[in-house]
């Protein structure tokens, strides 16, 4: 199966998954919110992102092997795809111990994170047990997760995606239950940690079933050169990893700090949207990595250039619309529709996490070339440079003018990237002047803030009451404005041609069913 196909295969489950997560996770956050309290989703919300913090450990060995594994898989190299196999597998059994052992030094700490006015009636004991079941999740999944990184080298995550989608059916509906019958977050946390841990077993058998060779004890080692690659990438990543840490993962741990846990709880719920929206449009540009891969692997580099062209050009009217539809949708979402007016966050504050979403999306098309072309090393300190910006400003900023403190450092800090990282690609994939990438993003940013002018006072107008049928009409007229803007802007340049064509093509394969 071409790449083509087998990224649409990727993105047709992917966004089936992604649309029953959605409806999921919300009715399990309306009911965690009617039951527990806004507490209880700040804690619950701190501890994701404090075990996100510690997967730092997997120091991005998992990018390393992924991107050696392109090659093997490409060449059916089952002998080479074992031996990889077999260093993935005791790499993320030491990454797993790591975890642990961090994860357990930092139990005694966790009551000076949250105050004993903040957390009320919860004791410091049930803090140490909430948390070490997170702990225990997270680190049980270093067992399994080496084997997915097979499945994602043949281009095939929707397996990975329909297992996810299945899980999270069974979870939210077992815990949901559970807060119905005995509104109680520990049995609450028991049951998806049950339930998670039946998955992680039946996934490695049928891994096991349906890559039998891997069973094989007679495996070749590695040469030196080999290795030695994987260790030279894993630690430029590694560089990555904790930079990336330091700048995304510490925003609820300052927050919780420096303002209160409530309001972990507030942007949590904003986030949960923004996240899980941008999933669908993630989808399609992460479904394409190992495409990528295979393209870098077997192409010239001008045909390189110019499918990264129109990639970038799709990412940018793709996460342009998303930023725009989130900035005029959210708030009536949240505080209309869903919850109520105390669930706010201000405007400001929203601004900030929609351009850094903006900027992210254009950094995900940065990142995703770069983990396809295997390009990790020359851009190694920039994360530790980014992640320290971001602590500073984060944590003056919170002192200073609160919650907007905190993004404001995570704007500037994430802008670093789509500065510096361009000019590395175009400099080592493409041999080309950057300059025409900088051009372009003047381009669309200027489209779509012309959008927003445009729409604001149409917002003002429809979204005077906030109900489902005004919110519906702002929907479509955002949808209609923002691709109209964008088709008759851009519909002459090879970037929207190519993307024409595609789309031409598959509509005339669904009309002669072929």
């Amino acid at each position: 199966m071409g790449r083509v196909k087998q990224a649409e295969k990727n993105i047709f489950f992917g966004y089936i998954s992604n649309f029953v997560i959605l409806i999921l996770g919300f009715w399990q956050r309306d009911v965690f919110i009617s039951v527990l309290g806004e507490t209880i989703l700040g804690v619950n919300t701190l501890y994701a992102d404090i075990l996100s913090m510690l997967s730092l450990a997997e120091l991005g060995i998992g990018t390393a092997l992924n991107y050696s594994l392109y090659k093997p898989v490409a060449n059916h190299d089952h002998e080479k795809i074992k031996s990889f196999m077999a260093l993935y597998r005791k790499a993320y059994l030491v990454i797993a111990g790591v975890i642990a052992a961090l994860g357990l030094l930092l139990t005694p700490f966790l009551p000076y994170l949250i105050s004993a006015e903040e957390r009320g009636d919860i004791s410091v004991r049930n803090l140490s047990v909430y948390y070490l079941i997170f702990l225990f999740n997270t680190v049980s999944t270093y067992f399994v997760a080496y084997k997915y990184s097979l499945v994602n080298a043949e281009q095939r995550s929707y397996i990975q995606t329909n297992i996810a989608t299945i899980t999270k059916i069974i979870t939210v509906s077992v815990q949901i239950a559970v807060l119905h019958i005995t509104k109680n977050f520990l049995l609450y946390l028991l049951a998806q940690a049950a339930i998670e841990l039946l998955q992680k077993i039946a996934v490695s058998i049928y891994f096991n079933h349906l890559y039998p060779y891997l069973r094989d004890r007679n495996i070749e080692k590695l040469t030196k050169a080999e290795t030695d690659l994987v260790v030279t990438k894993s630690k430029a990543l590694m560089m990555h990893k904790i930079g990336d840490v330091a700048r995304l993962q510490t925003d609820s741990i300052i927050i919780t700090y420096f303002i209160n846990v409530g309001s972990v709880g507030y942007v949590g719920n904003y986030n949960y949207v923004i996240t899980y929206g941008a999933n669908f449009i993630n989808l399609i540009f992460n479904s394409v990595i190992s495409g990528l891969g295979n393209l870098v692997a077997t192409e010239s580099k001008e045909k390189q250039y110019h499918i990264f062209k129109v990639y970038r050009f799709f990412a940018c009217w793709m996460y342009g619309f998303a930023a725009v539809g989130f900035w005029f949708l959210l708030t009536p979402l949240i505080t209309g529709l869903w919850l109520d007016e105390s669930w706010k966050l201000g405007q400001m504050v929203l601004s900030l996490i929609l351009i850094d979403f903006y900027f992210k999306g254009g950094r995900t098309v940065l990142l995703n070339y770069k983990i396809a072309a295997g390009v990790f090393e020359q851009d190694r300190y920039l994360p530790l440079i980014q992640g320290a910006i971001n602590l500073v400003i984060s944590i003056v900023g919170a002192k200073m003018i609160g919650l907007a403190g905190v993004y404001v450092g995570t704007v500037v800090s994430g802008i670093l990237a789509n500065l510096i990282r361009p000019v590395i690609i175009y400099r080592d994939c493409f041999s080309k002047s950057v300059w025409y990438y900088f051009r372009d993003s003047i381009q669309y940013i200027g489209a779509i803030l012309g959008i927003v002018v445009l729409l604001v006072p149409i917002r003002n107008l429809v979204l005077m009451q906030v109900n489902l049928l005004t919110f519906l009409a702002m929907a479509f007229i955002i949808t209609a404005v923002y691709n109209l803007f964008f088709f008759f802007l851009f519909r002459k340049t090879e970037e929207f041609a190519y993307l024409w064509n595609l789309l031409m093509g598959k509509v005339k394969r669904v009309r002669t069913g072929k």
